[in-house]
């Protein structure tokens, strides 16, 4: 596996792959990695030639009251998963080289995705992430992205920015991957003590019972309430339980059929996120 800190040099690598026509895939990570994002390296491999994987803890998308000093970095832990995943290229940039001018310069944003659900909570957020994406999108410049759908309002947001910049790039989102009793896999699941790691799963099966009720009897107001309410009786804090369209994340237009329940709670210090699309005829 090649290692790379600036990307220069990275790039005669990338550029002598493309002369020999070889596909490249990336996966952008913030590192601390678990099995869900070697998931990710997985799919990546099974749509490319050669896998470039970065990490990078990007600044502009933690808020004021956000640590981003405390964020757990544990690099060679991270190569070594990678590595044995098959990854050909992890590209580990320094602030300076993915913010030359700093970090408040040439913003890019998607305001029709990023001041919703989580955006709404965390206002910046999602700015930040799609700076920080398109700016590694350019450094790599790959054929195809792979992103978790455990984020789905990232993953949309990202497809819209690849589409309304003009990046030829494919974005891929891969299945969100679970433990057995179907938390979703995160970093922030580590922050959960014992007794919170056994209640934590009730987030998804809130999820499942929203989209059963809505394709019971189509009552999605009922349904988001029930959800949040078990979920405050499992000791969360909810910060949202919604049913939304799972092609533009607005309120459902009636009679649309893709959709989407999301949701985003607090378990002790974890701040949980997941969603379940489902399709109602």
């Amino acid at each position: 596996m090649h290692r790379f800190n600036e990307p220069v040099a990275m790039r005669e690598l990338l550029r002598e792959w493309r002369i020999q026509r070889l596909k490249i895939a990336f996966v952008p990570t913030m590192g601390n990695l678990h099995e869900g994002h070697i998931s990710l390296i997985e799919r990546a491999r099974s749509l490319a030639d050669r896998v470039v994987a970065s990490v990078f803890v990007n600044p502009t998308q933690f808020g004021p009251s956000e640590d981003y000093a405390a964020y757990p970095r544990t690099l060679e832990r991270d190569a070594g998963f990678l590595q044995a995943a098959g990854t050909d290229v992890l590209f580990t940039p320094t602030i300076a080289s993915i913010y030359p001018f700093g970090e408040t310069e040439a913003w890019v944003d998607v305001p029709s995705l990023s001041g919703i659900l989580c955006g709404a909570v965390r206002p910046g957020h999602f700015r930040g992430v799609a700076t920080v994406v398109a700016r590694l999108f350019n450094h790599v410049a790959p054929d195809v992205a792979v992103f978790g759908e455990k984020d789905f309002q990232q993953l949309l947001l990202i497809r819209r920015m690849t589409v309304d910049l003009g990046f030829p790039i494919e974005i891929v989102g891969a299945p969100t991957a679970r433990d057995a009793d179907g938390l979703a896999l995160s970093s922030r699941n580590q922050y959960l003590s014992a007794d919170e790691r056994h209640r934590a799963g009730a987030i998804y099966r809130a999820l499942k019972g929203v989209a059963a009720g809505v394709l019971a009897d189509g009552n999605i107001p009922a349904h988001t309430a029930s959800a949040t309410a078990a979920l405050e009786a499992d000791g969360f804090r909810p910060d949202y339980v919604e049913v939304r369209s799972a092609l533009t994340l607005q309120p459902p237009a009636p009679g649309e059929q893709a959709l989407v329940v999301l949701a985003a709670a607090w378990l002790g210090r974890a701040r949980l996120i997941d969603n379940l699309r489902f399709t109602r005829s």
